[in-house]
């Protein structure tokens, strides 16, 4: 029976890297959308153009303005002569945000009045705008804060002072939070494309017959098809860790060891649910079809793109049967912040009771389907 499943797992590996397709399938396209997920898909803004509006004229004004000129996130500010070129300048996406002092802005700061200050921004780009507000607000509490103690006011009399420190990303560098979450979403795309053309691809060539007719029993095909997709999702998910760690260059704080062997539990939950898909599809576009149906809701209830605590409360509970959700809380927490191991295992057995379920069912409509 070793022997046997030996050489279905040999054929199997052989049949995919023989075939150039599936061997630029494999190769090529997690690197790249390694390295573009990486660049691109980031909540980090920089480079933002924005415009003043200066009625004001005087000192404060211009030295507040100047400090925005110092800042990193703002590539390019332009400066308006009158209320009218708000509008335009905002409806051609000229500026994200737009400064608007008021001609007694100086005068009220040095009479020691209260002073407002305007900020109009683009709510078509509502992350941008809110992140946008964000980095404006700090750069005018500090301002506020450096008045205060120019004019030798007690430290009582300025109000709370906010000291911000960020554990575990300190930089707050998003690719921190985004390649990690990569290892678990391109690991899960490439078992999902395995196991999901490997029936249906042996259907269209022909060869599917042949197994029904071998020694094979419908457990040890199972076994056969399902050890190659395991192999190969962790050589994908070490190239996307190697590449983490050294070109990027992401702090791994945790265990490498517990790493492996949450990838391991959560390839194989993937793999049931790709034989399951496979053992459906009669074709390989089925197949990849099938795959891409289910990948695009895993993605959006993992908690990669929104947080799970701000999706409705039913929706919350549906996330509970996604392995990626637990996969993406280990491979942050053991990159980052060096997870306990309690807590590691807390997340690993709901990807393994997933596993047993999907490839138990995987195995019974492959059963059926034999039959």
């Amino acid at each position: 029976m070793i022997n046997r499943i030996l050489t279905l797992i040999y054929k199997e590996i052989l049949a995919v890297w023989r075939d150039k397709k599936s061997r630029f399938v494999l190769i090529v396209p997690p690197i790249l959308q390694l390295l573009i997920f990486a660049y691109a898909a980031t909540l980090d803004v920089k480079d933002v153009p924005i415009a003043v509006l200066n009625r004001d004229g005087g000192g404060e004004s211009f030295e507040l303005i100047q400090r925005f000129h110092g800042s990193h996130v703002f590539r390019k500010i332009l400066y308006l002569e009158k209320i009218s070129d708000i509008k335009p300048i905002i409806d051609n996406k000229e500026a994200i945000m737009v400064i608007h002092f008021d001609s007694q802005f100086s005068k009220n700061i040095k009479a020691e009045l209260p002073v407002s200050l305007q900020l109009i921004l683009d709510g078509r780009k509502s992350n941008t705008a809110q992140i946008v507000q964000g980095y404006a607000s700090q750069i005018i509490q500090q301002f506020n804060q450096d008045i205060l103690i120019k004019r030798n006011i007690p430290f009582a009399n300025q109000g709370t002072e906010i000291i911000s420190r960020n554990w575990y990303n300190p930089n707050l560098l998003y690719y921190w939070f985004n390649v990690p979450n990569l290892s678990g979403i391109l690991t899960m795309l490439i078992g999902l494309t395995i196991t999901g053309l490997s029936i249906a691809r042996e259907r269209e060539l022909g060869t599917f017959d042949q197994l029904l007719v071998s020694p094979l029993q419908p457990i040890e095909i199972l076994i056969g098809k399902t050890v190659p997709a395991l192999v190969i999702g962790l050589l994908e998910g070490t190239i996307v860790i190697t590449t983490a760690i050294f070109y990027f260059q992401i702090p791994f704080t945790g265990s490498l060891l517990l790493l492996y062997l949450s990838m391991f539990v959560f390839i194989s939950s993937i793999i049931g649910i790709g034989l399951f898909i496979s053992s459906l599809s009669m074709t390989q576009q089925q197949a990849i079809l099938g795959s891409f149906v289910f990948m695009t809701p895993a993605v959006l209830l993992s908690g990669f793109a929104t947080p799970i605590e701000n999706m409705p409360y039913w929706l919350q509970e549906v996330t509970l049967f996604n392995p990626l959700r637990y996969y993406l809380v280990i491979a942050k927490g053991i990159f980052l912040k060096a997870m306990p191991t309690s807590i590691i295992l807390e997340n690993i057995w709901p990807m393994a009771l997933i596993a047993v379920f999907t490839l138990t069912g995987a195995s019974l409509l492959f059963r059926k389907k034999l039959s």
